[in-house]
């Protein structure tokens, strides 16, 4: 059975999900600071168990923001920077649009300030 390859929509929903919970983005912010690490290593400053972090570490890792890389007995996190990427352009995207729709509208105000209203 071949796995699915998510679309974009589906990418950047699973990064938005993976990023809405404040413990995977501190993990994030951990592993970006420290380059590849265990989870016993990011487990040391954040008040949850080792436990906690490796499921935390897999809905990253699922969502494309880290890479689990086995060492002898150790599993080595790092992050991942393509799905963030991804995730920035669609927001980037999103504004654009909107900034376009305002700048319409404004112009549209304007125009609609200029012309006098008709007389009754």
């Amino acid at each position: 059975m071949t796995e699915e390859v998510p679309g974009p929509a589906e990418a950047v929903d699973s990064v938005l999900t993976a990023l809405a919970d404040p413990t995977r983005r501190r993990l994030l912010h951990l592993l970006a600071a420290r380059g590849e690490v265990t989870a016993t290593v990011l487990a040391e400053g954040l008040p949850v168990s080792r436990q906690a972090v490796v499921k935390h570490l897999a809905v990253l890792d699922a969502a494309g923001l880290v890479t689990a890389r086995r060492a002898g007995r150790k599993v080595r996190y790092s992050v991942q920077p393509a799905a963030l990427d991804a995730t920035a352009r669609w927001m980037s995207s999103l504004a654009a649009d909107w900034d376009r729709r305002l700048a319409r509208i404004k112009r549209l105000a304007e125009a609609a300030e200029q012309d006098p209203p008709p007389q009754p």
